[in-house]
């Protein structure tokens, strides 16, 4: 039987009418004060315990909080990328992930010969042991150096040519300076329509004092590095709708969809 076409357009699928519903329902959350108090505490009270340091991705351990790798998971599904970077390694987990997304890619038709880049200035020799042994390993390369190295960047940007489809995601030095100099190395290599995720965006909405043992904090972060690379540039937006429906996430504000190319 066919479907029956109203007003010169065809019905929505059950699947589009879910999808619409889950997106309204997330928006709703924003005016929600009760939800937002909630986890504005909840989000202090699990840094502290160190949330984020309890999972593995298929063996090997992924410092991310799992609703963020939901966001990212629901992301490549739709992006299908098959270049993905990512600067800051720690574990290696975080590659792994991204490699295992590549390849249900390829299984699925979607992309050919997915590759991740992995980027950090210091790749601890027992993690680069364990990521090289992986049987995902050979989907990944890696690069030892500072993200912000011109070499490093003329390099990574040599293998972007021949992709169709390339994501980043940054998360490495948290600093303002080192963040905002990472967007303008890489942001401009994301394809339209997709991502580059900006991690621990969250330590802008920690109390002043909460990161003491390190080189960043509240007006030093992620998050104020975003807010400033936005104002010069129209290319990306803020993706309002994942942090919504996250709640629980630790880059609120640092999923920045590409919607525009410049004219270099």
């Amino acid at each position: 039987m066919s479907n029956i076409i109203v007003g010169g357009k065809m019905p929505e699928s059950p699947l589009e009418q879910f999808r619409k519903e889950a997106i309204e329902r997330a928006a709703s959350y924003q005016n929600n004060e009760s939800l937002q108090e909630s986890w504005q505490e909840f989000l202090l009270q699990i840094n502290k315990a160190k949330y984020a340091y309890n999972f593995f991705w298929l063996g090997v351990p992924i410092l991310q909080a799992p609703q963020d790798l939901q966001a990212l998971q629901e992301i490549v599904w739709d992006v299908k990328p098959d270049l993905i970077i990512e600067t800051g390694i720690a574990w290696g987990g975080s590659l792994i992930f991204s490699a295992s997304m590549l390849a249900i890619l390829e299984v699925c038709g979607a992309i050919e010969n997915g590759e991740v880049i992995g980027i950090d200035i210091d790749i601890r020799s027992h993690n680069k042991a364990a990521i090289l042994a992986h049987p995902l390993s050979k989907k990944i390369t890696l690069f030892e150096g500072s993200s912000i190295d011109e070499n490093i960047i003329a390099q990574v940007k040599e293998r972007t040519k021949n992709k169709k489809g390339v994501l980043v995601c940054l998360d490495s030095n948290h600093t303002h300076e080192h963040v905002l100099a990472e967007l303008k190395a890489y942001a401009h290599l994301v394809s339209i329509g997709s991502y580059c995720m900006v991690g621990d965006t969250g330590i802008e909405d920690l109390p002043a004092g909460t990161t003491n043992d390190r080189p960043w904090g509240k007006g030093n972060n992620p998050k104020t590095a975003v807010w400033a690379f936005l104002k010069e540039n129209n290319d990306f937006v803020i993706d309002k709708t994942i942090d919504s429906k996250l709640i629980i996430t630790g880059s609120p504000d640092g999923y920045l969809k590409r919607i525009e190319r410049s004219i270099s």
